[in-house]
C-alpha cells in the first residue's frame, strides 16, 4: 500500500492530469475516488491541517451550486459548518488532492503536488 494518496475524480481534467503526472514520475499512489467514498469531518479536518491552508474555503469548490445552496458564503459561517458541508456534499472538496504522510497539496495546477513528493 502506497503512502501517497490522491483524492481523485475521474471526470475532472485536473484530477486526471495530476494522476498522469504522478504515473509519469513513477509514483504509485493509492487512488481514492472521494465522491464514492466521502471523507468524514474528522478526515477533512486532518486534510486541512496537512494542506497547511489558512482558510477552509481554500480547499472548497466555492463555485458549486451546493456551496451557495448551503449558504456557505455568508460571513457568519463557521469552519465547522464548512467541514460538515464537505462531508455531506463531497463534490465541494477542491480536487485533486495528493497526500504524502503529513503533507498534502491541491493539484491546481497539477505540478503543485510535486513539492511534497520529495
Amino acid at each position: 500500500m502506497s503512502e501517497i494518496k490522491i483524492l481523485h475524480n475521474p471526470r475532472c481534467s485536473k484530477s486526471r492530469e495530476t494522476l498522469k503526472l504522478l504515473e509519469e514520475k513513477g509514483i504509485a499512489a493509492d487512488v481514492v475516488e472521494y465522491l464514492k467514498a466521502p471523507l468524514s469531518e474528522a478526515e477533512l479536518k486532518s486534510l486541512f491541517a496537512k494542506l497547511g491552508l489558512d482558510d477552509v474555503k481554500k480547499m472548497m469548490r466555492v463555485k458549486e451550486a451546493e456551496y451557495k445552496e448551503a449558504g456557505l458564503n455568508g460571513a457568519d459561517v463557521t469552519d465547522e459548518q464548512r467541514f460538515a458541508a464537505m462531508a455531506e456534499y463531497p463534490k465541494l472538496l477542491e480536487r485533486p488532492v495528493v497526500i504524502n504522510g503529513d503533507k498534502a497539496r491541491i493539484g491546481r495546477p497539477p505540478e503543485a503536488v510535486l513539492d511534497i513528493l520529495g
